[in-house]
């Protein structure tokens, strides 16, 4: 591993280095290194993550919107169920067209 105290910015020759990026690992002046998820990262490096977060977020929305659907259905099914279940206790002679003729 080499040392930072004789190393020079990757972008700026006449500039000395203050840190080095843990992806890429060139060295870099203030100027051009960020942070970013608590760690100093470079401005190459930060659009590469970037551009790649999108995609997992996609993924991740498509799985949460199918969940959601699915337990939705789960929650119709067992109220549609329950329901049934209620209406199957309930008295045969409620149910009959002659407690309706008599009124």
């Amino acid at each position: 591993m080499s040392s930072l105290l004789h190393q020079r910015c990757f972008n700026h020759a006449s500039r000395e280095a203050v840190a080095r990026c843990p992806s890429c690992g060139h060295f870099f002046c203030r100027e051009c290194i960020t942070e970013h998820d608590d760690r100093v990262i470079c401005a190459a490096c930060l659009v590469k993550i970037t551009q790649a977060a999108p995609a997992r977020r996609r993924v991740l929305a498509a799985l949460r919107r199918g969940a959601c659907a699915a337990l939705g259905v789960l929650v119709a099914w067992f109220f549609f169920y329950a329901l049934a279940q209620v209406l199957l206790q309930t008295p045969t002679p409620t149910h009959s067209s002659a407690t309706y003729q008599s009124r």
